[in-house]
């Protein structure tokens, strides 16, 4: 418990602190996340057997990141930026003596650079919340992208708290164990619960119909779920416990977003389909 709350301290005052100044201090904070995450992938992916090119794919998730946050840019440049990045990692590429050793670093460089990139819809998500009205209870205390961005925060880590606590009391039953063998269904309920309650909770502060909560909760919860999973896939098959030991309890920088990388783009999803 020491440890963990050494990674708390470690780790909630600079998101505390983003969202507060908003803008540009969340794409700062969310742009050093997806970078060190990075690392982090292509550490694993050399574990586990399959070569990269470490440096242009940390370079193409930071510029992926940054194109979330520049407004100024022409719009859909991330696609354009992607396409260039796929150029210039099959020309890295090229340097390799056996073409088939190539072709595995091309792909998985482009594939580790995206894995980590899906943090940039944590900013995209700010960038295209609604904003709250001025008679919602947090209106007047937050803008539409804090509170959205808050939204998504509090919704993991309830998922986080509510899986963690059930699975510990009750969890007897357990899936996927050849990913991740603590994994129980009391767990994944509880954490469903926990993140409905928070999210309808979150929805009403910001001017929305809570009733939303029942499916947005649950989404972001599955999304969260999954996130965690593939990371654990990542891991088992780089034969390691943690992404690293950044941080003391915790692992590394991976170990405490995977959970964003596919809870983001759901609720972005979700917000630039339905929330008005």
């Amino acid at each position: 418990m020491r440890e963990r709350a050494l990674s708390a301290v470690v780790l909630v005052p600079p998101l505390v602190v983003a969202l507060i100044i908003g803008g540009w201090a969340i794409l700062l904070v969310v742009t050093v996340a997806a970078v060190l995450g990075a690392w982090e992938v292509f550490r694993l992916l050399r574990y586990a057997g399959y070569p990269s090119l470490p440096w242009l794919g940390v370079v193409l998730t930071g510029v992926l990141v940054l194109d979330a946050g520049l407004q100024a840019i022409p719009e859909r440049s991330g696609l354009l930026l992607l396409a260039i990045g796929v150029i210039l990692v099959a020309v890295g590429a090229f340097g390799r003596t056996d073409p088939r050793d190539g072709l595995v670093a091309w792909m998985t460089t482009i594939f580790g650079a995206l894995y980590v990139s899906l943090l940039a819809f944590i900013v995209r998500l700010g960038a295209g919340a609604p904003a709250v009205p001025a008679t919602a209870p947090l209106g007047g205390v937050l803008d539409g992208e804090r509170g959205w961005i808050l939204l998504l925060v509090l919704g993991v880590w309830a998922y986080d708290t509510g899986a963690y606590l059930i699975g510990k009391q009750f969890g007897r039953a357990k899936f996927l164990t050849h990913i991740s063998p603590s994994k129980t269904y009391a767990g994944l309920v509880g954490g469903l619960v926990a993140s409905t309650v928070v999210v309808a909770l979150m929805l009403y502060g910001l001017g929305q119909d809570p009733i939303q909560g029942l499916v947005l909760g649950p989404l972001l919860a599955l999304a969260a779920q999954a996130g965690d999973l593939a990371e654990s896939m990542l891991k088992r098959a780089a034969g390691a416990k943690d992404s690293s030991s950044l941080i003391p309890g915790h692992g590394g920088i991976l170990d405490r977003t995977d959970s964003f990388l596919f809870a983001a783009p759901v609720v972005t999803l979700y917000v630039a389909a339905l929330v008005r």
